[in-house]
Formats: structure tokens, sequence, C-alpha cells
């Protein structure tokens, strides 16, 4: 099998304190010769893993958000395609098979399919299925420059997908969802401090409403407990970015 295309492409990953599930994010990479890990400060083993890895170049950098992040551990990659992963996703066997295949082509971009996981259920409703594109020429385009909710600039480009699913593991504990609902409503508030506004009766009714949308709307009573706990997740998230926006703006007025 044809594995030019894959030494062609660098795997670049952000971390910080991923040692529950880099191991596996790792171990699904051996096929690739250039994976770089750009670890934002953490206190756990996530070093001693990556550092356990051959093919892995492990980079210290500071947390400056998602996308400048991961624009900056692309530098560091040796290839001029990368494929960028999370520290809580593995590669399939067929998808690996399937990039294999492929030709790379400067006016695309290459798409993922992923399937979402809470600790070793799939969420079938109220996460679904999530098209991402994820490999990118680095020369040619990169992520935006949001803190949160980052995406690949793609206008331009043409999308091509990759079969084969990527499965994703972000939350193994209720912790978890605390953990990040906590830090990513932080990075929402930052992302748009003066430039959306924000007040407590919005922030009430946002979050009912991300409530019912997951729970009911995209049917996330289907998925049973895990559904119960992402929707309630959503509606905290929701919550809490609208209340720090309006902290944040009252602190910084236009």
């Amino acid at each position: 099998m044809d594995t030019s295309v894959i030494q062609n492409i660098s795997c670049v990953i952000i971390a910080k304190n991923a040692a529950t599930t880099l191991k596996n994010t790792l171990d699904s990479l051996n096929n690739f010769n250039d994976v770089v890990l750009y670890n934002n400060g953490s206190t756990d083993s996530t070093e001693d893993i990556a550092l356990s890895y051959p093919n892995v170049n492990l980079v210290q950098g500071e947390f400056i958000g998602f996308g400048p992040s991961k624009n900056k551990a692309a530098t560091y990659a040796k290839n001029d395609w990368v494929l960028s992963l999370d520290a809580d996703e593995v590669l399939s066997s067929e998808f690996i098979g399937n990039l294999r295949q492929t030709t790379l082509d400067e006016s695309c971009v290459y798409t993922i399919l992923r399937e979402n996981y809470y600790q070793s259920t799939n969420i079938k409703h109220c996460w679904g299925k999530d098209i991402l594109a994820r490999i990118y020429p680095k020369h040619k385009t990169a992520f935006t420059d949001k803190e949160v909710h980052e995406s690949i600039k793609t206008e331009g480009f043409n999308t091509q997908a990759v079969n084969g699913t990527i499965k994703h593991y972000p939350y193994a504990t209720i912790s978890d969802f605390i953990i990040k609902l906590d830090r990513y409503s932080s990075l929402y508030a930052k992302d748009n401090i003066g430039k959306k506004s924000s007040s407590p009766l919005k922030a009430i009714c946002n979050a009912h409403f991300a409530f019912f949308k997951t729970y009911v709307l995209k049917r996330g009573f289907l998925d049973g407990y895990p559904g119960l706990l992402i929707a309630f997740s959503h509606m905290a998230t929701t919550f809490y970015k609208q209340l720090k926006l309006y902290e944040i703006n009252k602190k910084h007025p236009s």
C-alpha cells in the first residue's frame, strides 16, 4: 500500500493535561513520520507520554487561544500538508487507508467525519457526527484567529471528504464538562468583547433554549443519560458565556 501521502503530512496537536486520552491518539498515528505535539503547560503525564513516541516532536508553547495556538503549532510541522487533530481524537484504520489513496491537491481542503463519544458511548443524536475541515496546505491557508470555535479558512478552496471516521472522546467524567465549560465560556467572552452584547435575561433565555434544542430538537433524550448530561452542559455553558460577556463588556464599555 502506498504510504507516500502519509509521509507528506504532518499531524499537529495542541494539548494541555491530555494524559487520559493522548496515548490512544498517538497510537493511531504510528504511520506518520512527523507528529507535532504543542504542549500548553501540562501538569500531568502528557509530556512523558509524548516523549515515549519516536515520531513525536514535543514543543512547549503558550496557549494564546485555539486558533492562534493551532497556527503557531503548525509552524513546527516539517511538511507543508497538515492534519490538525485534538488530543482526544483517534484515527480509524479505514480513514488512514483512504487517506493513503488520496491525491492531495493544493486547491483543496480535506474534511473528516467525526463520531462523538461520552466515555465509551457513541452519541448518535444530540452530538451526532461532525464534518470538519482538518487537512490543509499550511502555506496557503490556516486556522482563523478566533479564541474558540476556530476553523480552517476554506474560502477559495474546494472541499473534499476523506472517508472513514475519527473517534472523538472529549469527556470521560462530569468534572471534564465543568472544567471545559468554564474554560470555553471565558474564551467566548474574551473573543467577543465589544463585538456582541449580552444581559442576564439573554443568558437565561439562551440557556433554556440551548437545553431545549439539545435535548428535544436534536433528540438528546434518545441518547439516554449521556444525552441529559450533554444537554445540561450546553445549557450551563451558554448561561455562563453570556454572563461572562455581560460582565466583561461592563468593564470595557465601547
